[in-house]
This record gives structure tokens, sequence and C-alpha cells, in this order.
């Protein structure tokens, strides 16, 4: 894969992205109706999720009709060796609520891993994008994080819940041994948009369980492409697998407290 495949793949990234942008902001504020419930009460989908990723598809099938596609609403759609790994609306809750905090998630992989990574939010108008082999940037400049921390105590890290009720008392437990260990947390509710806001500098680091694929394929190439360290909250009894992203200062203490 070459440095001018991966720019290829990317301007189609992009496309998709902003062609569901595209049916996402007209329909913000609108968004009770077509409301569905999925795996609980609290975990919702609308007409909007469905109407974006049908935008993506679109856009996939007109630039790359061969290739696989694992995405949130429609499921996976088998092709050739490249797979596109689709959110649509990630922060559908944040979305139906009319708070302006979720995004477009688009990446692409091969068995080696991720390829690129988009992650468009329509309301601030900030495209984070990164490839395998290139530097980060937002809105087509580079991504300047400045000064990482050097110490858990000053880091502001970022955090999500899950929507089963059994899984956020376990993933409450783990909040009462970071919060007092670092300088505060934030939960936002996208997990896309907390990985490149790790990556730019507004959160030190971010950790979550129980993510799916495409919460995390395009977020956490940008954050590592932004020299954050990555690492796989592998599954253990209930608990659901996750990610964390850190700077290599603070990744290993970090991950100690969140697994206990």
């Amino acid at each position: 894969m070459t440095a001018h495949d991966e720019a290829h793949l990317l301007a189609v990234a992009r496309e998709a992205a902003e062609a569901a942008a595209h049916e996402l902001r007209p329909r913000f504020g609108e968004s009770a109706r077509g409301v569905r419930t999925k795996s609980t009460p609290t975990d919702l989908v609308s007409d909007a999720d469905l109407a974006a990723e049908q935008a993506i598809r679109s856009v996939l099938a007109e630039h790359r009709p061969g290739d696989s596609i694992l995405a949130e609403e429609g499921g996976e759609t088998q092709g050739g060796e490249i797979r596109w790994v689709v959110d649509p609306l990630d922060g559908t809750i944040n979305y139906l609520y009319g708070i302006p905090a979720f995004a477009v998630s688009i990446a692409c992989e091969n068995a080696d891993g991720p390829l690129v990574g988009v992650v468009l939010d329509p309301i601030r108008n900030e495209c984070f994008e990164a490839t395998r082999s290139g530097d980060p940037t937002l809105n087509g400049a580079p991504l300047e994080p400045g000064p990482r921390p050097e110490t858990l105590g000053v880091a502001m890290v970022a955090t999500g819940f899950g929507y089963d009720p059994k899984i956020r008392a376990r993933q409450a437990d783990v909040l009462t041994r970071v919060l007092p260990r670092v300088r505060d947390i934030r939960r936002v509710g996208a997990a896309a948009l907390d990985l490149c806001w790790s990556a730019c500098g507004r959160y030190d680091a971010f950790y979550e369980r129980g993510l799916n694929p495409w919460d995390v394929a395009a977020g956490g190439l940008i954050a590592a492409r932004a020299g954050l360290a990555v690492r796989d909250l592998a599954a253990s009894g209930d608990d659901p697998a996750g990610t964390l992203v850190a700077p290599p200062a603070l990744v290993d203490e970090l991950l100690a407290l969140i697994l206990g």
C-alpha cells in the first residue's frame, strides 16, 4: 500500500463522511422522529443514523464497489481485502437530545490494520484525518497538541459508559479508582470525538470499555499517529473489552488503575 493509495482511500473516506454530515445537519434538532431502541431502552437509533449510513454506502459503492463494509446499523457486507469500518453517527444520544457533540467516523483497513481514518464533526466543521504512514491533521493542517503531561495527577482524562446497567456499575467502580488520581474526568458521549480530542490535546487520555470496532477504528488511528500509546483493554470476567489512549509516560500507570 503506497502513500498514493492511502491518499486515494482518504479522499473517499472524506467524501463519504461529508455525505453523511449532509444528512445529519438538517435533521439535528428534529431528531425525535423515527427513533427506535437497540440493545437496551437507552440505546437508540434514529432515521438520521440510517440516512447517514446509506449516504456513506452510496459513496463507497461508487468509488470502491469491491470492498467489504462493516457498519453500525447495516452490519457487514463481504467483499475484497479492503474493509471500511463505519459509524454514521457516533453520539446518537447526544444528537437526539440536541447536544452538539457527535461525529461521523469512517476508517479503512486491511489485514495489517487501519489504513486511513476520518472523523468529521458536522457542527464544528472539524475534520480529523490520518493515514497509516502520514501525520494526523485537523481541517488539513497538522495537529499541534502541545506538550503532553508526564505525571498522571495533572492529566485531563475522558471516559464513557455502556448501556447495560451491570456494566455501568463496574465502570463506576473503575471511576472511583481513577478520579482521585487525575486532574479531572470528562464524559462527552462520543468515543470518536474523545479519541480525536485526545490526539489534539484537548484531553490527555481516554479510556472506555464496551466499544465496537466502528467506535474506535478511525479515532484510534488518529490518536496513534498523534503519538499517543494505544492499549487494548482485553475482556476479563464480565468486563467487556475496550480501548485506552494516553501519552507513553502515563499509559502504564493509567492502565493499572483501570484494570485494578
